[in-house]
């Protein structure tokens, strides 16, 4: 059997040259997850892509704004689809250059270093000119922007997080805001070699830590937690953790050495916090009016924090929200409060539960990977704002200090991922995507992102291509041989390229004139040469590729986040103005934004309980991620199928709020506000909150064609808002909104997505 890495984990497949016959998890894995199953059962499904196509309006009537995701396709032969891209990339470029070419190509893609699809096509773009680019992601876009201004890139948050080992050892209390979720845990970029998310946690309880989810999700932490649940109406975390700093602050439990050495900036929090702001103290009473927890429960876990060796977390998820930065902000001021930053157990962490990569043994080195080149051209946008962009070219924004506007963008390249996964509001993204002249897409599958492009080539899945992988900040670096050949007509992103830039003239440029196989191994001979340099010896291409995976150095063990800064501030500062961490940002507060201002503040989202818009939509959607798949990756695989309610994605509703409804489990509901609405199965679970419905994304989305506002199949991004969370990071705001749910009352309609689109020949 032969080993393969996904980005939910490594796996042994057996193969009879088409499809893979046997699937098991890599016997190095303690905790593995069965979404390996879907990879099998995903190859040769309906919705594969067999060959090249090209949109029915964009054949007859060329370039320019378009009927995509309604209009039908045309099968076309590879000469036939790539001379016709080919004319269409000089022509855009010779007429407006770079500045008109969004080569975003957000996403995941494939976890192979080689052929990781956005790398392949930002080095194809950067031959061509360039191309306008995108910052921050749709998970971390309030965070990689706000953490560099008061504690750290996310780089370092990431990458030198306070190892799980030590966590495990030395802390006594673990309050997880938004929770230590096994299913977030289970999946990181690039692939997971061995999971340990239950491992840790049940370590760390043998050892007498005890463990505090905050979040309206009880099953968003691991039962060997063992965990209090405390459940804040969502949206309101900003406002249950400044009760829990003014408790530290009025009750003399805050570390006032630390804040006095290792901070700035307390003493203007600490006056807002006692109500010289605005006349409101930010007490325990206060805050249970806002959360719903009692004053007195609050009260007591700030008292608990202050006695103990605490850990303070706080998941992505809490970010992707309207004023999303306050409570992230408010986690490293609880931390720094507690004066526990730097020392073994105890601190800030930022993800942990939300991917398997926070918390591992810091590697020496990351493997190899195929080079970008430079891109000449420096416009970008923040991510998430993509449907801002195509909508209104030249239009004025503000992000991170700046006044920025949007270009005017003629085509789109995407390459690995899918918008119409991640983005919020979609039939406003349906909008956007017909602006543009051309739509052009790589995807093995048939997704949403495919079915509203214009020029669509059929790209392999990992197990059909050669490639080598290892996940962020993972220690295992695997081969992958090919483990089948390609479905259909599929190609690799690599070939396709290097066929296009042959005949744009820059085929030299781009393949560096090798193959795949001479870059895997050119690649991956230049890293071994650069270690060796430094001590370390790793076998050579030929025994590494005929091999097992191969363990790559490690820095230590273990690693305490930000000990040296603690050690010594001043040998060792942070990368913030100030070196040190910043409770009020004088950066942040020149820029003027009242939605992010220099210290962390309550500010009310439109869109939660407490607002006035919960009469006509009493419920708070949850939209969070799957635990069958990978955002939407296999979606039509077996495993991610198994929990569908007749075909349709499963809501979550507490007892009484379907009791309340006349609803029962297994019911087809509709999920509505006025953004648009979507179709479900429903769940009774007690684990949600009252008030609470919780649907996860990854549904493929299937709009009505009479109604692209409603979605089939159970894409909660038919009803969530597309907004930033604020100006200074414009980040995904797609966590959380406000809906009401109703019984479905008719035929159930089919779903398309589970199909290919309609083709025809000319």
């Amino acid at each position: 059997m032969a080993t393969h890495l996904t980005h939910w984990g490594a796996f042994e497949a057996s193969s009879d040259g088409a499809r893979l016959t046997e699937v098991r998890p890599w016997r190095g894995d303690p905790e593995p997850t069965p979404l390996i199953s879907n990879v099998a059962s995903a190859q040769h499904h309906p919705t594969r892509v067999d060959q090249p196509y090209v949109r029915r309006g964009w054949l007859e009537h060329g370039p320019g704004p378009g009927a995509r995701g309604a209009d039908e396709f045309v099968p076309v032969t590879w000469e036939t689809a790539l001379d016709l891209l080919a004319g269409e990339l000089a022509r855009v470029y010779r007429e407006y250059g770079g500045e008109a070419v969004y080569g975003g190509s957000y996403g995941w893609a494939s976890a192979g270093r080689f052929h990781h699809a956005q790398s392949q096509v930002h080095r194809f773009l950067n031959c061509l000119g360039g191309y306008v680019s995108h910052r921050n992601s749709y998970s971390l876009g309030a965070s990689t922007v706000l953490l560099p201004h008061i504690l750290a890139d996310m780089g370092t948050i990431m990458a030198r997080a306070t190892t799980k080992s030590v966590l495990a050892g030395h802390s006594k209390l673990v309050v997880a805001f938004g929770g230590l979720s096994p299913k977030n845990s289970a999946v990181s970029p690039g692939g997971v070699s061995r999971h340990d998310t239950r491992g840790w946690i049940e370590t760390a309880r043998a050892n007498g830590c005890r463990f505090v989810t905050v979040s309206p999700l009880r099953d968003d932490i691991p039962g060997e937690a063992q965990a209090e649940w405390i459940a804040p109406r969502p949206g309101s975390d900003a406002a249950f953790m400044l009760a829990l700093a003014q408790v530290l602050d009025s009750e003399g439990l805050a570390d006032n050495e630390f804040l006095d050495t290792y901070t700035v900036g307390y003493a203007r929090f600490a006056e807002y916090l006692r109500g010289g702001v605005d006349g409101q103290v930010k007490d325990p009473e206060w805050a249970e009016s806002i959360t719903g927890v009692p004053a007195e429960r609050i009260r007591r876990l700030a008292r608990e924090m202050a006695s103990t060796r605490t850990f303070i977390t706080v998941s992505w998820s809490l970010q992707r929200a309207q004023y999303g930065e306050q409570p992230l902000w408010l986690g490293v001021v609880l931390a720094a409060m507690l004066g526990q930053i730097g020392l073994p157990g105890g601190g800030f962490g930022h993800g942990y539960g939300s991917a398997a990569n926070v918390g591992l043994a810091v590697r020496l080195t990351s493997p190899p990977r195929l080079p970008q080149g430079a891109n000449p051209v420096d416009d970008y946008i923040p991510v998430a704002r993509i449907a801002d962009m195509l909508l209104n070219p030249g239009g004025a924004y503000e992000y991170n200090g700046e006044h920025r506007t949007y270009p005017d963008i003629k085509l789109v390249y995407w390459a690995g991922g899918n918008p119409f996964h991640h983005h919020q509001n979609l039939a406003r993204l349906r909008t956007a995507f017909a602006r543009p002249d051309t739509v052009v897409v790589h995807d093995p599958f048939w997704s949403a992102t495919a079915r509203h492009a214009d020029i669509v080539l059929p790209a392999t899945m990992t197990i059909e291509r050669d490639d080598y992988g290892a996940g962020e900040g993972d220690r295992f670096f695997f081969p992958m041989p090919a483990l089948t050949t390609p479905h259909g007509q599929a190609r690799d992103d690599y070939w396709m390229f290097a066929e296009l830039a042959e005949r744009l003239g820059v085929g030299k440029e781009f393949t560096g004139g090798r193959t795949t196989g001479e870059w895997l191994r050119y690649l991956y001979e230049e890293w071994r040469t650069r270690l060796l340099a430094k001590g370390h010896t790793l076998p050579d291409f030929d025994a590494f590729w005929s091999g097992e995976a191969i363990e790559l150095p490690l820095e230590a063990e273990e690693h305490i986040a930000f000990a040296d800064f603690r050690a010594d501030p001043v040998s060792h500062p942070l990368h913030t103005p100030s070196g040190r961490i910043e409770i009020f940002s004088e950066t942040i507060a020149s820029f003027g934004y009242d939605d992010c201002p220099g210290h962390p503040v309550w500010r009310e989202p439109d869109e939660w309980l407490g607002s006035p818009l919960a009469a006509r939509f009493p419920l708070q959607l949850v939209a969070n991620q799957p635990r069958t798949k990978l955002h939407s990756q296999l979606d039509i695989g077996d495993h991610s199928q198994s929990t569908k309610i007749r075909g349709r994605e499963p809501v979550r509703l507490h007892p009484e709020d379907a009791a309340a409804r006349g609803l029962a489990t297994g019911d087809i509901v509709r999920i509505y506000n006025d953004r648009g609405s979507c179709l479900a199965g429903l769940a009774i679970d007690d684990a949600v909150r009252p008030g609470i419905a919780q649907l996860s994304t990854g549904a493929w989305y299937d709009p009505d064609p009479a109604d692209p506002t409603h979605c089939r199949h159970g894409n909660p991004n038919a009803v969530t808002n597309d907004r930033g969370a604020s100006r200074l990071s414009q980040g995904c705001t797609g966590q959380l909104s406000l809906v009401e749910i109703e019984r479905h009352t008719g035929p159930l309609p089919d779903l398309t997505v589970t199909a290919p689109p309609r083709t025809t020949e000319l």
